[in-house]
């Protein structure tokens, strides 16, 4: 099964070119990430999975422009990939979470065909001076693995990685000195005071850059660009390699427009070695 024919990406397709209220992008966004389960779901079923009332699966399904739930799920399993074949070997939990894994990072894969807006983003972090990276909760490592490594090639990366009443003053400060932009990592379950935060700084003039798990996540309403990328549920925790990979990627586009990164990454190693900072 190709990636354009994954369970995700047909939903994902189904959803494009509607205007879902926040209730309905929210079931979306469930959607998504059961999205092998989704056809043989019932709307109660559905409707608990996403946290919401069961007429507002049947809305749901009416504003995707059918006639109700079960003519949505009808043309869900039409459209479902085929039964594994006999003698498929069958996975255990760990490697099915694996798998699902693989699976993301496919889907970004085919995502990353149009460069556009991984470009264009690069752009927005690289000239910002100084540039804020966002993440709190399940987004703080992957936050704090970015700002570690913009740090080597960015003249000043600021990281809020803890929440707190400090996160606007941290804001404020940063638009006082001449920040542009503010690159958020976004992961569930979503924290109010991201999407607070990330309001906050639109307001004050950042344009806001965000790595959220799905394109219907709570904080697309308050990004500028939003980049999605899925996080593994499988397991008792999610599982966030996309995540990660993108954020690398996004490194790497900053990279092509700071003219200097080349030389501060060869001064670092420099240093490094005079400091013995390595073993290897």
């Amino acid at each position: 099964m190709s990636v354009t024919d994954s369970p995700a990406a047909r939903l994902q397709a189904l959803f494009e070119g509607h205007r879902l209220t926040p209730t309905q992008r929210r079931i979306a966004h469930s959607m998504v990430r059961r999205a092998a389960d989704v056809p043989f779901l019932s709307s109660v079923e559905l409707a608990e999975l996403a946290g919401v009332s069961q007429p507002s699966v049947t809305r749901f399904a009416v504003a995707l422009g059918f006639d109700g739930y079960p003519a949505l799920r009808r043309h869900l399993r039409e459209v479902a990939p085929a039964e594994p074949a006999p003698g498929t070997v069958a996975r255990n939990e760990y490697q099915q979470a694996v798998e699902a894994e693989i699976e993301n990072l496919r889907h970004l894969a085919q995502a990353l065909a149009d460069t556009g807006p991984v470009r264009r983003a690069g752009r927005l972090l690289a000239g910002s001076r100084p540039l804020l990276v966002l993440g709190l909760r399940a987004a703080a490592a992957q936050a704090h693995g970015f700002a570690y490594f913009a740090a080597k090639v960015h003249p000043d990366v600021r990281l809020l990685g803890e929440g707190g009443t400090m996160l606007q003053d941290r804001v404020d400060a940063a638009v006082r000195a001449g920040a542009t932009a503010l690159l958020c990592f976004a992961l569930p379950r979503h924290p109010r005071e991201v999407v607070d935060t990330l309001a906050y700084a639109k307001e004050a003039g950042l344009t806001v850059v965000t790595v959220a798990d799905s394109a219907f996540a709570p904080v697309a309403k308050v990004s500028d660009l939003l980049l999605p990328a899925a996080v593994g549920t499988g397991l008792a925790f999610d599982t966030a390699c996309a995540p990660m990979l993108l954020g690398r990627v996004l490194l790497e586009a900053m990279c092509d427009d700071l003219p200097q990164a080349q030389s501060r990454l060869e001064e670092f190693d420099t240093k490094a070695a005079a400091r013995g900072l390595f073993v290897d």
